[in-house]
């Protein structure tokens, strides 16, 4: 096991105490809330340091047990049969508290903006994009997370050709930023008569919700431009002047909000268009550091096939850590858990290694 760094553990109890001092003594309401935000995320890195030091100390204890021969012979026993399962316990401590000090991507705790798009194959390919909205619906449902649709451009037999929604909710980005990439369906559809298997696809890109702070846009850099709405969206469109198109200028980024109220299109537009901006910026920095690095990122190339879901075999395969489940129609009801945690493990392994 890689030594921990000892300094860095005393740096995060001996600010977690004095949190809990400052916290004790009453501050201002705005300043409360900042301590209390900073609590929360020290908070179990100093309940597994405090547990790492106790175990260590109970390891101590043993050996200076087990070398003292002034101590009965039984007792020396106990000690003896005691001590592997404190040495177990101390390496498991370890390895979380390393989980635990790895940098932090700075978005994880951000709520997301999730975008999905029919890919090749046609009427298929749109059914899978709603498939895919329904999966992540649920997903976030179970983790009570809010999820809200923002626009919706519909297929001519359902589904979705593109859908925008956003997810709110603890850690909502750390969980789904892996999720970006080609999601590639294999299924007999149902306007098939021979019983022929189609292939067809819908990208996903989850994008981290970005503050003002994140990112500035100027007035004189955005277009915006009222419109009737009109074209396949069945009851996510109406017919009045409401849909709102905002272009960015610098980049060209165009993003069009068709709801019934035009004050929220606005501003749901502008949501979507600081997202993007964010992630342009994100994926800028990314490619500016070495390729090693591009991992902390966890957005992906949004042009890689990342995941196959084969409906003849109930398959579902992760093409990226290798996972194979066969259980497609328990995922296809939003249960993610088990590939997201693979695929959190297989980024901190890499995290860890690049480290060492």
């Amino acid at each position: 096991m890689t030594e921990l760094p000892r300094d860095r553990m005393d740096q995060v109890l001996k600010r977690f105490e004095l949190i809990e001092v400052q916290m004790a003594a009453g501050p201002e309401p705005d300043v409360y809330v900042k301590l209390a935000s900073e609590y929360s995320e020290l908070q179990e890195m100093a309940a597994k340091i405090r547990e790492l030091r106790a175990a260590e100390d109970e390891r101590a204890d043993l050996k200076s047990m087990l070398a003292d021969k002034s101590i009965d012979a039984e007792m020396r026993a106990l000690a003896d049969a005691d001590l592997p399962e404190v040495e177990d316990r101390i390496e498991s401590l370890q390895q979380e508290i390393q989980i635990l000090l790895l940098p932090k991507d700075a978005a994880d705790e951000k709520n997301a903006i999730l975008e999905i798009r029919a890919g090749t194959g046609g009427d298929e390919a749109a059914l899978f994009a709603g498939d895919l909205y329904r999966m992540y619906e649920r997903y976030a449902s179970a983790r009570g997370w809010r999820f809200e649709l923002v626009s919706a451009s519909e297929g001519e037999v359902g589904g979705f050709k593109e859908v925008i929604a956003t997810v709110s909710g603890k850690g909502v980005f750390a969980h789904l930023k892996f999720e970006s990439g080609v999601h590639r369906v294999q299924r007999v559809p149902e306007t098939e008569g021979g019983g022929r298997i189609h292939t067809s696809a819908a990208t996903v890109a989850v994008l981290p919700e970005a503050e003002d702070v994140d990112i500035d846009i100027r007035t004189e850099d955005i277009r915006i431009d009222t419109m009737r709405a009109s074209g396949a969206g069945g009851q996510h469109v109406n017919t009045t002047d409401s849909a709102v198109r905002i272009t960015h200028l610098p980049t060209g980024i165009m993003v069009v909000s068709a709801e019934k109220s035009q004050h929220q299109n606005r501003a749901k537009a502008m949501q979507i268009l600081r997202a993007r901006l964010y992630d342009m910026e994100r994926e800028k920095a990314a490619g500016e550091r070495s390729e090693a690095r591009r991992l902390q990122v966890g957005s992906g190339d949004r042009s890689e096939r990342i995941r196959t879901y084969n409906f003849p075999q109930g398959r579902v395969t992760d093409h990226r850590i290798n996972l194979t489940l066969y259980k497609l129609d328990r995922v296809m009801v939003g249960e993610l858990d088990e590939i997201i945690d693979a695929l959190i493990s297989d980024y901190q392994s890499k995290l860890l290694s690049e480290m060492h």
